[in-house]
């Protein structure tokens, strides 16, 4: 693992960064194969989409200059890339600071594949999502304590994923991914007006449901709506496909899940 900040190596991290001591900036978390940074233009829009919603002075370019310090020491950069804007240092309190923001990147190494659908059990977690400031709405900040808590409970059941609800009782998405459910033979994926995070690969895919003149209605899915789910499928920017064979005690139907992968060509992100 590598970190860098604001186009330097670094290895450690100032002490009253804002980060830290109150979750004060977002995030993206992207995968690099071979040295292509998948859906970079989607990851940066987010990043500035948050910057402007949390009065962040973010200098995006810092990015590219990390990426080209990796690229001088690495013949080919495959794996993940977590980039965190942070408020930066500053006094005790919650009053803003006055200085541009830094940007972080961390660079994890792995061994990658081109992507295969994956195949999980999963279910519907106890704990549930509270509603979000209606400015946050979306957006990948760095208070991530409820997704804490829900993968918690999610590795105490045994699942990779598993969807999550409101405190209204709607479907919001998985721990860590945007969620498709197919129900009488229709995709479905949750609107995200009042929580959740608006996922690059969630994007992604539904431009490629639209190319391919495939439906996907964006509504409210109830809890009460569970049993009625045919086909489940997790995705984030690290893998397209989590495809769920069984959803508690249920088997789920996979054909549709493999069969759209393929026309949505899932395997081919760039």
């Amino acid at each position: 693992m590598q970190c860098y900040k604001n186009g330097q190596f670094i290895d450690s991290i100032p002490l009253l960064d804002r980060a830290f001591h109150y979750g004060d900036g977002c995030f993206t978390t992207a995968r690099i194969f071979q040295g292509i940074f998948e859906l970079k233009e989607l990851h940066f829009a987010r990043l500035k989409r948050a910057c402007q919603s949390l009065s962040l002075d973010a200098d995006l370019a810092q990015i590219e200059k990390s990426i080209e310090q990796l690229q001088q020491q690495h013949s080919s950069l495959n794996g993940t890339l977590k980039i965190v804007i942070s408020r930066g240092e500053g006094n005790r309190g919650y009053s803003l600071p006055l200085h541009p923001a830094y940007i972080y990147l961390w660079y994890y190494p792995a061994t990658l594949q081109a992507f295969q659908p994956e195949w999980i059990a999963s279910g519907m977690l106890n704990r549930a999502l509270g509603l979000t400031m209606p400015n946050l709405v979306g957006l990948k900040t760095l208070n991530r304590l409820e997704q804490v808590l829900l993968k918690q409970e999610a590795d105490q059941q045994g699942w990779l994923e598993a969807l999550v609800s409101d405190v209204q009782g709607y479907i919001v998405e998985g721990v860590s991914s945007n969620c498709f459910i197919r129900i009488n033979g229709r995709w479905i994926t949750p609107e995200l007006r009042y929580n959740g995070v608006h996922g690059v690969m969630r994007a992604t895919i539904l431009s490629r449901m639209q190319q391919s003149q495939i439906e996907c209605e964006q509504r409210y899915i109830g809890i009460d709506e569970l049993g009625q789910i045919q086909s489940l499928f997790f995705c984030n920017a690290l893998h397209p496909m989590k495809a769920v064979v069984r959803f508690h005690d249920r088997a789920l139907e996979q054909q549709p899940c493999l069969d759209l992968f393929k026309t949505l060509k899932l395997n081919q992100i760039d």
